[in-house]
């Protein structure tokens, strides 16, 4: 297939889904208006009326291109952990894990340190994982519990882990984000690790404190035997295997797995109820599965009508400096992020092009990989329908506009990104280029 022309009009539906989404809400004064697989739908609908400049698709050809979007290995991969996290997420309630996980916590952390232990906790659980999704699956259960045990707003706590989960997607050693990163850009991962951590390491810094003064409600009143330990396994077993290195969908599976051993052995389940909660948590999941292969077709029928190429092309052509290519980049890896609501994906696709930026203007290559990691992950933890905010919105039962608001270390990072490219620092001995 011939490459597609640049074509602004290809890159339109996005923007149909944001208008639709956002102009409902202001209209009604409430996120919930339309719901985010409608707004979608009616997006798609909008992309199959368009075409390529330099290509008419037939109706049956766009098709095709939607399905093969939709059905791309990273969007099936989506899937299957959707539906494990809400299956274990379902479970885990069932068997009262997720409540005795809270009053432990509750009981032997400090109050002031509640919320910045669970920031601090979701951060060293998702770099040592590498995955952001893994991370939010298994964490927002208990934010969500301790958001009810002290009088807080769901969309508050379970914004907190989206960002420590962020944390982890940008900084850990094995994210596929910081591999796609330094292989784009030659350099070792060492390397793309210091220049991160200038940035990251004060955001995580400012958020916790911002954390400490967040004022809690609730009545605490938590004595010993308003928990049992036992029950905490599963959240125990999950942590442990991703730090074993064991892939999303085996951690996943092991946890489903432990609390529904629990729960038969406890007597909590007979085998045809823990069947059930499986399924129960499975169907709340169902809705971010069909969101998440029309978004992969979406974004399919977007780049074979060039709007991607158009978004690339637009700006090329406005680099004229070494600080202009590290804003090029950061803007690029941004713009594509938002329009694919995958950061993996932007950052192999925007690699290429920043490599010929840094190349260009003399810009040390890892700073350019820092940058692509850093702005990638800051909107990954911004964007709505990105699998990070779904997920998270999904087990929680909050529309994700709703927690956009207090992912707070997303926005910081961005912020502080942005500094990084104005100072130029840090700034590093050596520009050398090693693999």
């Amino acid at each position: 297939m011939m490459s597609p022309s640049s074509n602004f009009l290809g890159l339109t539906p996005i923007f149909v889904f944001v208008a639709l989404v956002v102009g409902s809400s202001a209209i009604t004064q409430d996120f919930t208006t339309m719901p985010i697989l409608v707004a979608f739908t009616l997006s798609t609908a909008y992309a199959f009326m368009l075409n390529s400049p330099n290509r008419q698709f037939s109706f049956a050809e766009k098709i095709e291109v939607f399905c093969k979007g939709g059905g791309d290995k990273t969007i099936i991969l989506l899937g299957m952990i959707f539906l494990l996290a809400g299956a274990f997420y379902a479970v885990t309630i069932d068997i009262g894990a997720r409540d005795a996980t809270v009053n432990w916590a509750l009981h032997y952390i400090p109050t002031a340190w509640l919320l910045p232990g669970l920031f601090v906790i979701t951060c060293f659980i998702a770099f040592a994982m590498g995955t952001s999704m893994g991370t939010i699956t298994a964490i927002t259960p208990i934010g969500i519990g301790l958001a009810e045990s002290l009088g807080l707003p769901i969309s508050l706590v379970v914004g907190i882990v989206v960002g420590g989960a962020m944390f982890g997607d940008n900084l850990s050693f094995i994210s596929d984000t910081t591999i796609a990163a330094t292989q784009t850009q030659g350099v070792k991962l060492r390397d793309k690790f210091k220049a991160n951590i200038y940035i990251v390491l004060p955001a995580a810094l400012v958020t916790i404190i911002l954390l400490m003064t967040v004022s809690l409600g609730g009545t605490i009143d938590i004595t010993q035997n308003n928990y049992d330990l036992t029950l905490i396994l599963p959240y125990i077993v999950i942590i442990v295997s991703a730090l074993c290195g064991l892939h999303v969908i085996s951690v996943l599976g092991v946890g489903i797995a432990s609390a529904c051993v629990i729960g038969l052995v406890k007597g909590i389940f007979t085998f045809p109820s823990m069947l059930k909660s499986i399924q129960t948590g499975m169907g709340w999941m169902q809705d971010m599965v069909a969101i998440a292969l029309m978004i992969g077709g979406l974004v399919a029928l977007m780049q074979a009508y060039g709007g991607l190429a158009w978004l690339i092309q637009s700006i090329q052509k406005r680099v004229k400096s070494a600080k202009g290519a590290e804003a090029g980049s950061a803007m690029l890896v941004s713009f594509l992020d938002v329009a694919t609501a995958n950061n993996t994906i932007a950052i192999v696709t925007a690699g290429p092009i920043a490599k010929n930026f840094s190349q260009s203007f003399e810009v040390d290559p890892k700073r350019t990989a820092s940058i692509l990691d850093i702005f990638s992950c800051g909107f990954q933890g911004l964007v709505p329908y990105g699998g990070q905010l779904l997920a998270a919105a999904s087990l929680a039962g909050v529309s994700p506009f709703a927690l956009t608001p207090y992912c707070w270390y997303p926005m910081l990072i961005l912020l502080l990104g942005g500094i990084s490219i104005f100072t130029g620092i840090p700034r590093f001995a050596s520009s050398a280029n090693n693999n």
